[in-house]
Formats: structure tokens, sequence, C-alpha cells
């Protein structure tokens, strides 16, 4: 079942077109892997199906709602989810920054606490809570953001680089997290060059080449 299409979606930057894709139609209980060269607009791409960018045009469609662009809705903020690959983290605490989404969407401290928890020992974290976020390396800091995409409960999850410039073990831990991240009613679209990630199993291909997008319809190559 589609659950976020788009249709004549179209990107440019001054003269320079990006983005000409014609349709893309995410299902719920699949996981794709978004490929192509550096400046692709991969990085754009999911941008703008999270409401960070607009397009020029193009048309788009929720669970079978259509949606505008300008202003991307709220009601769909809730249900798709950015994970930069550089995330941000507050100069908080560990626990503090995955219940950041949580707290805006006024959830109670009980039910808080309690999905914090959840999130914390989903993404292994316990022996981090204590380390002050802006002393945490690059892996234990993606693992920290996805934790905090993971507690928000997304029904899309758009994932820019999740491994790059990560050593091996951090790479194994969050390709851990990846492999289970995503459910029957749920997507994931990840951008990346890790053949790791595009080896997963199950994981579809979406390939952008001269601002239009192939889709593989078996599991990457």
């Amino acid at each position: 079942m589609s659950l976020l299409a788009v249709a004549m979606l179209a990107k440019s930057f001054g003269e320079r077109r990006l983005l000409a894709i014609e349709s893309l139609s995410l299902s719920a209980g699949e996981r794709y892997v978004l490929t192509g060269e550096n400046g692709s607009g991969k990085s754009t791409l999911l941008r703008i199906l999270a409401g960070i960018e607009a397009p020029n045009r193009g048309d788009g469609c929720y669970a079978g709602r259509r949606f505008d662009w300008r202003p991307y809705p709220d009601w769909l903020r809730r249900e798709v989810i950015y994970v930069h690959q550089q995330p941000y983290l507050f100069h908080t605490s560990v626990s503090e920054n995955i219940a950041y989404g949580l707290r805006a969407r006024g959830v109670d401290t009980g039910e808080r606490e309690r999905l914090v928890a959840a999130a914390i020992a989903w993404a292994r974290l316990q022996h981090l809570l204590l380390t002050p976020p802006q002393k945490l390396s690059g892996g234990e800091r993606q693992r920290v953001a996805l934790a905090r995409a993971w507690v928000l409960a997304p029904k899309v999850l758009l994932l820019d680089e999740p491994t790059a410039n990560l050593d091996s073990e951090s790479r194994r831990q969050t390709i851990d997290l990846l492999h289970g991240f995503c459910g029957a009613r749920t997507t994931a679209v990840i951008a990346c060059h890790d053949r790791d990630v595009i080896a997963l199993p199950n994981m579809r291909r979406l390939h952008l080449l001269d601002g239009g997008i192939r889709v593989t319809g078996g599991p990457a190559p």
C-alpha cells in the first residue's frame, strides 16, 4: 500500500534543474536505499519529503490524503521524521535529547519517561546517560539521533548518510539499528553510499540520475 507518494516533483536552483521526478511511491512495510552521485539531489529530496524544503512544483499524497508543500501540513510533520547526516544534539543530556520531540508534542511526564527508557534500551545507550552530548563520538551521536526519531514512532523515516564517517564498530551498531527500525506499517528511506546498508535484506533501491529516479523492485545488488 502506498504510504507517501509524489508526482511531477521538480526542484531547481537558479538555472540548474536538480530534480525532475515524474512519480515516486513509498509503500508501508518497505525499506529503500537512495543512491546517486554526490550532488545528484539525494539530501534535497529527503528534505523535500520531510517538509524542510519546498519543491518548485509537485503533487503530494500521504495515505490517500493530498497535501500542499507550501505550507507543509503540521499533521504530516508528526508522521515524517528526517535525521540529518550530522545530527544536532542539545547540550543537556542524552535523555533530554531523546525526550525533546515528546515534550514538544505535549506528552505527559510519566509517559514521556516510559518512552524515553524504551528508546534508550532499543538503541543500547544506557552506558552513555551520564556523558555530556557534546562529548559523544560520531557513532554515539547518530544512535542518540536514531533513538530520538524512534521514540516518536514515525510512519516515514528519512535518513541522510547515517553511517558516513563512522568507525567500523559504530557503523555496525548503526546498521543493526537500521535493520530493525521499519515495521509493517512504516517505511524508511536511507540515502547512502554504504555497501553494507545497500546490502541489507529486503532493501529496495531508488537511484537518482539526471534528476529522475529509478526503482529497483528487489533487494539492492
